[in-house]
C-alpha cells in the first residue's frame, strides 16, 4: 500500500486516538498558561509560538507518543514548518511515530448569529491546501461553533462546513468538519438532534470517494452519532473535549462506542513544563492510555 492509503487505513480503523495539537494564537497563551508558561515569558508572538513549539515537540518525542496509541496528531500551520531532529513535523510523525499528519486550517470563528458562529473567510485556503499536500498532510481540521439550537444558525455552520470540505476534498486531502456544540449550552441536546439531521442531509450529497471525517462534542443522548459514524462516506467520527476535564471527557466518550477522542486540553492536563523528563512523560503517558482506552 501506498503510504497515504496506509495513513486511510489507520484512519478508519486503526485503535487509538487523535492528538489535537493545533493550539492557535487565540487558544496558545492559555495553553502556555496551564503549562507553566507564563506571559512574561515571551515578548513577541514569534517567541510565544517559540514556547508552545517546544511544549509540542516534548509532546512527540516522549516515548507513549506513537502510533499504538495516538494514531493521528492535528497541528497549527507554523507547525507544520517546524522541524523535529532534522524533518519537518509531519514527517517525523508519520516516519517516526507512526501517527497521521492533519492540519487545522480555519482562521477562527465570526461573530455569533442565529445562535452560531461560522468560520471566518479562508481567502488563501488552495495555497494552504497545496502547501499541505506537498508536506505529506493527510487531512484537515476546521472547527465553528454551536451555542443554541436555532434550526436556520445550524444549517449555515453545516452548509459552510461541507463547502470548505469539498475544497479540501479535491486538493486530495481528508477534511475533519468539526461543528463543534457548546457544552454549556443549555439546549446542547436539541441542538445536537438538528445537528445530526443537518450533517446526514449533506453527507448524502456527497459523491463516492468523497471521504470526510466528523469531530463533535461528545453527545448528551450516547450512541446519537453512531448512524453517522456508519455512513458511507464517513471515514471516522471522533470527539471533542470541549472543556470538559480528562476523566469527564474519557467517562463520557466511554459510552460512545462508535466515537474515537481528539483532544487537546484534556491530553495536556497536568503536564508542567518545569518537570523533569521522566514527570512528564509519566505524566502524559497516564493522559494518552487514559484516553486511548475510552477510544476502544
Amino acid at each position: 500500500m501506498s503510504k497515504t492509503s496506509d495513513q486511510h487505513a489507520q484512519m478508519h480503523s486503526g485503535a487509538g486516538f487523535i492528538a489535537a495539537l493545533d493550539q492557535s494564537g487565540g487558544s496558545t497563551p492559555k495553553a502556555l498558561g496551564l503549562y507553566g508558561v507564563d506571559s512574561n515569558d515571551y515578548d513577541t508572538e514569534d517567541e510565544m509560538f517559540g514556547e508552545i513549539q517546544k511544549m509540542r515537540e516534548r509532546i512527540i518525542l516522549a516515548d507513549d507518543f506513537s502510533g499504538k496509541k495516538v494514531i493521528g496528531a492535528i497541528l497549527f500551520e507554523r507547525t507544520m514548518h517546524e522541524s523535529i531532529d532534522g524533518k519537518k513535523v509531519p514527517d517525523y510523525l508519520w516516519e517516526n511515530c507512526n501517527v497521521v499528519p492533519f492540519l487545522k486550517i480555519d482562521k477562527g470563528l465570526e461573530d455569533e448569529a442565529h445562535g452560531v458562529q461560522l468560520m471566518k473567510p479562508m481567502p488563501d485556503l488552495d495555497a494552504t491546501l497545496q502547501t499541505a499536500a506537498k508536506a505529506g498532510i493527510y487531512g484537515t481540521k476546521e472547527r465553528s461553533v454551536i451555542n443554541t439550537a436555532d434550526a436556520e444558525g445550524i444549517e449555515k455552520v453545516v452548509a459552510q462546513q461541507f463547502e470548505v470540505a469539498r475544497q479540501v476534498i479535491a486538493a486530495g486531502l481528508v477534511p475533519i468538519i468539526e461543528p463543534e456544540v457548546n457544552i454549556h449550552s443549555d439546549t446542547k441536546a436539541e441542538a445536537e438532534e438538528l445537528l445530526k439531521a443537518a450533517i446526514q442531509k449533506h453527507l448524502d450529497t456527497l459523491a463516492d470517494g468523497d471521504d470526510v471525517m466528523l469531530k463533535l462534542t461528545i453527545p448528551n443522548v450516547a450512541g446519537l452519532y453512531d448512524d453517522l459514524a456508519d455512513h458511507a462516506r464517513v471515514v471516522r467520527v471522533v470527539a471533542l473535549s470541549g472543556g470538559y476535564s480528562t476523566d469527564e471527557a474519557c467517562e463520557k466518550l466511554a459510552k460512545n462506542s462508535k466515537m474515537i477522542a481528539s483532544f487537546s486540553r484534556a491530553l495536556t492536563e497536568g503536564l508542567q513544563r518545569a518537570m523533569t523528563d521522566a514527570e512528564f512523560n509519566a505524566a502524559l503517558g497516564a493522559n494518552i492510555d487514559k484516553i486511548y482506552r475510552a477510544s476502544i
